[in-house]
């Protein structure tokens, strides 16, 4: 299994539109950060996870010409606002296979109701279709999925699943049952916004707190806002299984 960090960023990326802080003023790519998501492949298919407002960006700079579903966290913009560049892959392969909870797709139908119209619809939009995910495992081809549900504030959120990988983003609380199913992993992927506590994200110390608790063999820390701090000066003070993750970052499992 492959998975390419696509982008490891929080809702406005890294640096933010005007910032002057020093971080956001980094000459270092690894400070660079666009909105978070991931590609896996694995098997035949290569699954995306989120297609945030860079996701044109993402597909362009890695030349990926072909995705075969995606799997959406929630439903927040920096997740799925860039849904509609999709529609390379849906003129190419027909409708996209995408998988989230019933209130998100609920939320995606409203937002973005001209893919989703089954009537009229706009000549060269995206198509989809729509597959709602539950507690229960599901498929994709052979590959075997498992959601886990974390809080996201006062929102549940997915994350996923896949042998051995698992990849959650937003986390702020997980219950004892949904640790269960991560039990086992050979890596972890998981969000640390920053140092100071967040009333929505996991800060770096919680993150670590999960890591420890879980015990994969090894861990990476996403969707990293500014205040996280600089990459390279993070980086030293983690344990020696756990690295911050960095758009272009490519890991086999």
């Amino acid at each position: 299994m492959e998975i390419i960090f696509l982008g490891t960023g929080t809702s406005q990326g890294i640096p933010i539109i005007g910032s002057k802080d020093p971080v956001c003023l980094s000459a270092d790519i690894k400070d660079k950060r666009l909105r978070s998501s991931v590609i896996i492949s694995y098997k035949d298919k290569q699954i995306v996870i989120d297609t945030g407002p860079d996701f044109r960006q993402q597909m362009l700079r890695h030349n990926i010409d072909n995705i075969d579903a995606i799997l959406y966290t929630h439903e927040h913009s920096d997740h799925t606002a860039g849904i509609d560049d999709i529609r390379p892959f849906c003129h190419k392969n027909g409708p996209m296979p995408v998988y989230a909870q019933e209130r998100v797709m609920t939320n995606l139908r409203e937002r973005f109701a001209y893919i989703f119209a089954t009537k009229n619809r706009y000549v060269g939009a995206p198509s989809v279709a729509p597959h709602i995910v539950g507690k229960a495992n599901f498929t994709i081809g052979n590959i075997s999925i498992t959601p886990i549900s974390v809080g996201h504030g006062s929102i549940d959120i997915l994350g996923y699943r896949i042998e051995n990988f698992a990849y959650l983003t937003d986390v702020k609380t997980i219950c004892d049952k949904e640790k269960v199913k991560l039990k086992g992993l050979n890596t972890l992927v998981v969000n640390a916004l920053r140092i100071a506590t967040h009333p929505t994200h996991y800060n770096l110390q919680e993150a670590l707190d999960l890591i420890e608790e879980i015990k994969p063999q090894q861990a990476y820390i996403t969707h990293i806002s500014h205040k996280l701090g600089f990459h390279k000066e993070v980086e030293k003070l983690l344990p020696k299984n756990v690295f911050l993750a960095c758009d272009n970052l490519k890991i086999t499992v």
